[in-house]
């Protein structure tokens, strides 16, 4: 929400804000577990709709005429078994060269308070991320990657991602918070991750650096609510930060429009400037865009090595630029 960026000054005591958060918690994920089966559906609708025109990922790298085996995991397609291999002893093998057994792509989504908010007529952010995850893990698989949430699943290439990933988010004992979880994916791993990415822009700068401290590369994506970015509010207005329960009256918030537009500008270019930096690349997604080209454009600068020059221009909903959309 576009209140969530305003320092505004807590009410109440501290236990009041911690009581806050477990109540919001418990509700988003009582929210989540009803929503779940519309939005499995939805992402693998979207994954099948933009399957057609995308071509596999070019992965380069070395190793690639080295093989290995590994056990058979059960759902993976059949016609991945080494049935030479398999007939030596009582067990299915799958035959990989050294880069697909090492490659695997984390996907995190925000499922924090702010991720809540949805405007009139818009979807909610949470539910945006999530479609967004599940339908990139749906292609992902199917090119033969593994896919994982960090501290909620392991990576898996089982066909069922989609369903995998939901249990994972539904069964987890705490939604994942505002900033990614400290986890050391290995120099091969790419890291997508699904927020609106409003915390302190420090706190995201140190842990981009912290996440892509073994060579891993990664991919941003802010989700936000149009109104977000166009703040179109007036008149006497009560902001509310959905996170810690603070509230903030202000009588003309029309008034505030040009600083809140400055104020964005300059919390995407830091953030753009952390990821381009470590050579990730950053794009904003509203949720008035459909879900599927933010799709497409994320599996295609996947495809081509996804640092800041392979970022789509333009388009109305993947942009580059600090500014608003």
């Amino acid at each position: 929400m576009a209140a969530s960026m305003a320092n505004a000054p807590q009410k109440g005591s501290p236990e009041d804000a911690q009581r806050h958060a477990v109540e919001t918690s418990a509700l988003a994920a009582a929210d989540l577990a009803a929503a779940m089966p519309r939005l499995v559906l939805e992402a693998r609708r979207i994954a099948m709709s933009v399957q057609h025109g995308l071509h596999g990922r070019r992965r380069a790298g070395t190793g690639e005429n080295f093989w290995q085996y590994r056990r058979f995991v059960d759902g993976e397609p059949a016609n991945r078994v080494d049935w030479r291999r398999s007939a030596r002893d009582d067990h299915l093998y799958v035959r990989e060269r050294e880069w697909e057994a090492s490659h695997t792509v984390w996907i995190w989504p925000d499922l924090s308070a702010s991720m809540d908010y949805a405007s009139r007529g818009q979807a909610p952010k949470r539910e945006r991320a999530l479609v967004v995850a599940f339908a990139l893990a749906e292609l992902l698989v199917k090119g033969g990657e593994r896919v994982g949430i960090p501290e909620l699943m392991r990576p898996s290439a089982n066909r069922r991602i989609v369903e995998r990933m939901a249990e994972a988010v539904v069964l987890a004992p705490r939604l994942p918070t505002s900033l990614p979880p400290e986890f050391g994916p290995s120099p091969l791993s790419e890291i997508v991750l699904l927020s609106d990415f409003w915390s302190p822009a420090e706190e995201i700068s140190e842990r981009l650096h912290m996440l892509a401290a073994s060579g891993a590369h990664g991919h941003l994506v802010q989700i936000v609510d149009p109104t977000e970015e166009t703040f179109p509010f007036s008149g006497r207005i009560e902001f509310r930060e959905p996170e810690g329960g603070a509230r903030l009256t202000v009588g003309r918030a029309e008034s505030w429009r040009a600083d809140y537009d400055l104020k964005l500008v300059e919390h995407r270019t830091r953030i753009r400037a952390a990821a381009e930096r470590l050579g990730w690349s950053f794009a904003i997604h509203r949720t008035d865009r459909p879900a599927s080209e933010m799709l497409l454009a994320l599996h295609q600068r996947m495809s081509v090595g996804g640092g800041p020059s392979a970022m789509p221009k333009g388009g109305g909903h993947a942009y580059v630029s600090g500014g608003p959309a």
